[in-house]
């Protein structure tokens, strides 16, 4: 089944949707808009209204292939219809397969699957945790992570997150993590050396590529070198969290290829599975010291899970989808920097890399990302907040270079909204 037949299926809508009970039920962790998604086919989705919407959220960088996705599709319902979960007590092959890819098409040697981005994260930590106190003799091994970045929800991913905002009133947070500012190589040397004291020394560095929740900031290739470099000379480990911008997103299939270096770890999620709650820990030989029972996931790397982040894997080759991934990225970075010369008071800048695009309000101004989003979602574009002053276009991969142009035309009319020009 065509995309185009999946759109003709679906625009009948439905009865209007109880937001009322549906917050007596859920409970309040998400500031939501105002509006009920139900259908999708392709790069768009409609409400329970039947209102149409291009989405450039993609469930947050994460439905890579777009809605319902005929090789998606076909594999959810064959693999379900086979076997959808065992423990991983036993071999699964699915399991195996998906690992050899990511293995096949990264620097990695091993990977670890679980369920999500957080836990991905979680591993890379209590990894280099280990590695730290077995192999580098580290009593306290402190991890650096960077200032804006994020890491996911738990509470050692929330300390390694360096925003306060999301560590207020969890507290008392995760020993042993230190931040620094993002892209200053000399921050990081200054804590190395007087972190080093005692019991105590840096024994990995956990950091984004690209700074996703943090306002899309990318990397600086001179400072990831050299940031390489560094681990190089003194042994500690290099993590890359590519939960956001890994499995395609940039352009590159992997973020660190962007930058010129590798990582000893990285972990990945969201886009993996195109969708499919999927998350996982890559990491080369040298640092993999697990041992059976120090680690595990109930549902990770299920049969079900495994067999379609493995059709995620292969429909990004077989469609050629990084090649579009470079063309509308180029497109639509292009487009939002017309916007910005006609809006120069409110926008300040548009940077990214691929898919992966922020368009950064004047901080002086009182206009918020927010209010673009909702004036967005009034002319029909799904948008998405990185922090309050930068807007993110996270399209699924496979968008169109029409719908990159009908979504650019949205972003004009949603300014000229909220700025009233």
């Amino acid at each position: 089944m065509s995309i185009q037949t999946l759109i003709s299926q679906a625009t009948t809508p439905s009865s209007p949707f109880d937001t009322d009970s549906f917050n007596q039920v859920v409970m309040s962790t998400y500031a939501r808009f105002p509006i009920a998604l139900e259908r999708g086919a392709g790069c768009r989705v409609w409400d329970t209204q039947g209102r149409e919407y291009l989405d450039f959220v993609a469930g947050i960088a994460t439905c890579a292939l777009g809605h319902a996705h005929p090789a998606l599709i076909e594999a959810v319902t064959q693999q379900v219809q086979k076997l959808h979960h065992v423990s991983n007590l036993y071999y699964i092959p699915e399991q195996g397969e998906l690992a050899k890819w990511i293995v096949q098409h990264s620097c990695a040697n091993r990977v670890f699957f679980c369920n999500s981005g957080a836990e991905a994260n979680e591993a890379a930590i209590k990894l280099a945790r280990k590695y730290a106190h077995t192999v580098q003799q580290i009593e306290k091994p402190i991890i650096l992570t960077a200032h804006d970045s994020f890491h996911g929800r738990t509470l050692a991913t929330i300390t390694a997150t360096g925003q306060p905002k999301y560590q207020k009133n969890f507290e008392p947070l995760m020993p042993c993590f230190h931040y620094v500012p993002y892209n200053d190589i000399e921050a990081v040397e200054v804590a190395i050396s007087e972190l080093d004291e005692g019991d105590y020394r840096v024994g990995a560095i956990l950091i984004e590529p690209l700074q996703g929740e943090g306002g899309v900031r990318p990397g600086d290739i001179a400072y990831f070198q050299k940031l390489r470099q560094i681990c190089d000379e003194t042994g500690v480990l290099l993590i890359f969290d590519e939960v956001q911008v890994g499995m395609g997103r940039t352009g590159k299939l992997w973020g660190y290829e962007c930058l010129g270096v590798e990582p000893d770890i990285f972990t990945s999620a969201k886009a993996l599975g195109g969708g499919i709650p999927i998350g996982a820990m890559m990491s080369k030989s040298f640092c993999d010291v697990f041992q059976p029972g120090e680690h595990a996931s109930t549902f990770g790397g299920n049969p079900f899970v495994c067999g379609v982040a493995l059709t995620v894997c292969q429909t990004l080759e077989q469609e050629n989808i990084l090649q579009n991934v470079e063309e509308r990225g180029e497109q639509l970075r292009v487009g939002l920097q017309a916007i910005a010369a006609k809006y120069p008071n409110h926008i300040s800048e548009v940077r990214g890399w691929g898919l992966i695009n922020g368009m950064v309000l004047n901080a002086q101004i009182a206009l918020t990302a927010a209010d673009v989003v909702k004036a967005g979602i009034d002319e029909g574009l799904l948008l998405v907040p990185a922090g309050p002053k930068v807007i993110r276009f996270v399209p699924p991969l496979i968008v169109t270079e029409k719908e990159v142009e009908e979504a650019l035309q949205a972003v004009d009319r949603a300014m000229a909204s909220v700025t009233k020009e």
